[in-house]
């Protein structure tokens, strides 16, 4: 009688902890996703990949002769807050773009990788 008790009381204990070790992982990835966007750092304009697509922070200041893109009445509604790339919240002056992962672009900004957004 008393083995039979120390068994399931051994066996609640390993499920218990096979439960919690398996969970624990679970947890850490949730932990890390809370993390915002505004917690990235802001894209510079000397980055070797913000030099290559002609990225500004302010998209007045593109060069139109480099990029001819961005010249033009059209050009000139071209901002990081309405491409299709770009997925910062309205109103928010800096957020993530797809083209410089892991970076911020400002929202009135401006890249050669610009495209419209849909709708």
């Amino acid at each position: 009688m008393f083995n039979n008790c120390s068994d399931k009381s051994r066996r609640r204990f390993l499920k218990i902890s096979a439960l919690s070790m398996a969970a624990a992982p679970l947890g850490n990835l949730l932990l890390q996703g809370s993390a915002g966007a505004e917690d990235l750092p802001k894209l510079d304009e000397s980055d070797p990949a913000a030099q290559s697509l002609g990225y500004v922070h302010d998209a007045t200041k593109a060069d139109v002769k480099k990029f001819p893109k961005r010249a033009g009445p059209d050009g000139a509604t071209e901002f990081c807050k309405n491409c299709q790339l770009y997925s910062g919240a309205a109103g928010q002056e800096w957020g993530p773009c797809s083209i410089f992962a892991g970076k911020q672009v400002n929202a009135n900004g401006w890249c050669n990788a610009w495209v419209k957004k849909a709708g």
